[in-house]
């Protein structure tokens, strides 16, 4: 288990510092944890709160969203390409991006589909706030409110745009069940190549917005499983049973379980 520090102790420290949305198992943060604990870097765990101003956490990284990786006094970064990038170098084994320049290309891509703005993750958090905050009054004075209307502003959420979130889903979905059956058609079990991709791990961990790890791997709130759990037939019917297969058999072979946050 990663030790948990707050900010201000985490800028005096050296190493590998990952900063963390407190209690929370969000799939941009756990897909960070993965790729270190694939690649056995150490690191110790910096508490972010979800909506919250954060403000220790904006002087010292100019923002205040998690993940955020900070290798000794390098700057820091704030995404989740840069995230694996820094991973790549200071532990270059196991390569998590194939030598190969077109699987290289295909995994970044893969990875960007699931991770990145308008990904599958991305239009599914539009997804969740079109869950939530029509019925949160902007005007309350709740903090839970604030930071729910927050996060909402932060993230772009506009209810017109949800129709587009869930065809981006759906698409990006379909993609990656294809790809996973034409793999193991060809006899190999991972989406790209013959081993282990960065775009094995940010699916076993963006999954969890389709349908999370069971409670015994994973606990959480009840309304956060609840949230989480697509019961969208048009989404379920993209990712068929093989994607979330795969997921388990990546989080057996290779990942911590149960998931520690």
């Amino acid at each position: 288990m990663a030790e948990c520090i707050d900010v201000p102790e985490a800028r005096g420290r050296s190493g590998m510092r990952l900063v963390l949305t407190a209690g929370v198992p969000g799939p941009w943060g756990e897909a960070a944890k993965a790729v270190l604990h694939v690649k056995k870097i150490p690191f110790v765990k910096v508490r972010q709160e979800a909506g919250g101003e954060n403000r220790d956490l904006e002087a010292w990284t100019g923002q205040t969203s998690a993940p955020v990786a900070v290798w000794n006094d390098e700057p820091p970064r704030t995404t989740s390409r840069d995230i694996l990038f820094l991973a790549e170098r200071v532990a270059p084994e196991p390569a998590l991006l194939p030598a190969d320049e077109e699987d290289r290309v295909t995994v970044l891509g893969l990875c960007d589909e699931i991770h990145g703005e308008l990904g599958f993750g991305w239009c599914r958090r539009l997804m969740l706030f079109d869950g939530v905050l029509p019925h949160v009054d902007p005007a309350s004075s709740s903090p839970a409110a604030a930071g729910v209307v927050r996060m909402g502003r932060k993230y772009g959420y506009d209810p017109a745009g949800v129709k587009s979130a869930k065809a981006r889903c759906v698409d990006i979905l379909r993609l990656l069940a294809a790809r996973l059956e034409a793999q193991r058609a060809a006899g190999r079990r991972f989406l790209v190549g013959d081993g282990l991709t960065a775009a094995d791990l940010y699916w076993a961990t963006f999954a969890a917005l389709l349908e999370p790890l069971p409670h015994e791997l994973c606990p959480m709130p009840s309304g956060m499983r609840q949230m989480y759990t697509v019961t969208d037939e048009d989404l379920r019917a993209a990712a068929g049973a093989g994607l979330i297969e795969h997921r388990d058999a990546i989080y057996r072979e290779f990942l911590e379980l149960p998931v520690d946050f």
